[in-house]
């Protein structure tokens, strides 16, 4: 990582070798490493990173620094790279995670392990895709849409319009013991979830632009993304929404409370920050916050932490949904 105090820059891998001399290798991918490898060739490097809404694993070479993807469908969290094959643990938003292993050419993946096959037989998993907009400044936005249980063409369901915390973390196509969204889809909801802008996977500077935007670009995805899931998800009930989310989640909802209580019959906030003078004062965190309202301590920069959150946003009230229709991709 380049910038000091900010936990969500991009890590790049560097390559040192025995005399201590350093040479950057993934400067110009823009994807953050989560987690390296080495190959027994020692040659080359298997990674882990956000990209487009997977944690995604990459093959890199060691001395060209040429990226080239292996498995790019799920969350990777875990691997182990062998002679000719990589072993690796996989989930998804409709499974939790399971051993699999790919070959590195031609690189087909092959389940190894079922341990949850027994639960999961008696239950039935939502399906989901993912889907794109037009979203804050005309970017690109990601999001993912979980059909309810019991799903039936014709039927209009009510909403969980999730929203992520962090903020910079994603909604990605993974299995999670928080916030799990077949929970929501098995009781009866369709689930909708953005990735708004400061989410990961989509660029540095997509992540970075969240800095001192708490309330701004962040609502205007989720204003934009529930409009175009709407119209591209006839079955979702509008009128029958509900907002949830947890730390800049909660966040979130406090801010809709404010800005756009007009679209949810209810509001869910877990945890979620209110004031922003009591959590610099009440954290070890001191660099999150310090990053991402202007770089300096509260006692000295009390405007920044008051009014970033806060800056003027363009309301989507009055405009119709057919002209929100040209958003999506």
């Amino acid at each position: 990582m380049d910038r000091p105090g900010f936990e969500t820059d991009r890590f790049h891998v560097v390559v040192r070798n025995a005399r201590g001399a350093k040479r950057p290798l993934t400067k110009s991918w823009d994807r953050s490493v989560d987690r390296l490898g080495v190959l027994p060739d020692g040659r080359t490097l298997l990674a882990s990173a956000d990209d487009m809404g997977q944690r995604a694993l990459f093959e890199i070479d060691s001395v060209s620094g040429a990226v080239r993807p292996l498995v790019n469908e799920g969350q990777v969290a875990e691997f182990s790279p062998a002679r000719d094959s990589v072993v690796y643990a996989l989930s998804t938003l409709g499974a939790p995670a399971d051993l699999f292993v790919t070959h590195l050419r031609p690189g087909k993946p092959r389940q190894l392990t079922s341990v949850n096959q027994d639960v999961l037989g008696r239950r039935a998993m939502s399906g989901y895709e993912q889907f794109s907009f037009r979203g804050a400044n005309d970017e690109k936005v990601h999001g993912y849409v979980m059909k309810p249980h019991g799903f039936a063409q014709g039927g209009h369901y009510p909403i969980a319009f999730v929203i992520h915390g962090g903020p910079e973390v994603s909604f990605a196509n993974s299995w999670t013991y928080r916030w799990n969204a077949q929970a929501f889809a098995g009781r009866g909801y369709g689930v909708v979830m953005i990735d708004f802008h400061g989410s990961p996977g989509y660029g540095q500077a997509f992540t970075d632009s969240i800095r001192g935007d708490w309330g701004g670009k962040p609502l205007a995805d989720l204003q934009k993304g529930l409009a175009v899931a709407l119209e591209k998800y006839p079955w979702l009930d509008g009128d029958r929404a509900c907002a949830l989310g947890a730390s800049y989640g909660g966040f979130m909802v406090n801010w809709i409370a404010g800005q756009w209580p007009e679209q949810f019959r209810c509001l869910v906030n877990h945890d979620g920050l209110f004031d922003q003078r009591m959590m610099y004062y009440s954290t070890e965190e001191l660099w999150f916050a310090e990053w991402e309202f202007g770089g300096r301590p509260y006692f000295e920069n009390p405007e920044g932490f008051e009014s970033a959150p806060a800056k003027p946003i363009k309301r989507l009230g009055g405009v119709a949904l057919h002209e929100l229709a040209a958003h999506i991709m």
